[in-house]
């Protein structure tokens, strides 16, 4: 007697086959197998998506964008251009009083130099304004969101305003023109809003 012999009731019983994905129960009709999910780490929540892949339409930036990295040098240079006009008219203001005494001026006159010096002094403190905040925004493009985008162009368009006020300071205020509308066309690039959107994790 051979347990080899197919036909020998006494032998091994064939092997059967593996069951499929139901543990033994056959599948029901009209019902597809479910596919396998990928498992998810960190207890259900997503990963980050890979460097360099899509995010929201775009892609991930690992470095800030040369024309972001642009827009944050003009920043600065608006920011020193103002500085300067501070500097400019604290000079004025420092000479103001003696030159008023030297001109032997009137009442009348006295009063509308006063009313001149007041001018003077809120362009001097509004200068220094601006030059504290082109700071603060270059200071911010590395780690700032969208905001900071927002603000430079907002920033941008007042400092074209301001511009205007100094074309008598040595042409400083056609370069304040120029570079302001070169920040506002940087900051609404597309490299610049992905910068600015990108993940922070």
């Amino acid at each position: 007697m051979s347990f080899g012999d197919p036909n020998n009731p006494y032998g091994q019983p064939p092997q059967q086959p593996q069951a499929g994905p139901g543990y033994g129960y056959p599948q029901q009709p009209g019902q597809p197998a479910q596919p396998a999910q990928p498992a998810q780490p960190g207890y259900g929540y997503p990963s980050a998506p890979p460097v360099g892949q899509p995010y929201g339409g775009g892609y991930v930036p690992t470095q800030m964008p040369g024309i972001t990295r642009a827009a944050q040098i003009l920043v600065g240079v608006i920011a020193l251009a103002h500085v300067i006009i501070a500097a400019v008219y604290g000079v004025a203001l420092a000479q103001w009083d003696e030159s008023m005494r030297q001109a032997d001026l009137t009442a009348e006159a006295e009063q509308y130099a006063d009313l001149g010096k007041g001018v003077v002094v809120f362009f001097a403190g509004l200068a220094a304004v601006f030059a504290i905040l082109g700071l603060v925004l270059l200071l911010q493009y590395a780690k700032g969101g969208s905001s900071v985008r927002v603000c430079s162009i907002v920033y941008a368009s007042f400092a074209i305003v301001s511009g205007l006020f100094a074309l008598a300071i040595y042409l400083l205020g056609l370069v304040i023109w120029v570079v302001s509308i070169l920040v506002i066309v940087f900051c609404a690039k597309r490299a610049s809003a992905e910068w600015f959107r990108r993940p922070r994790y």
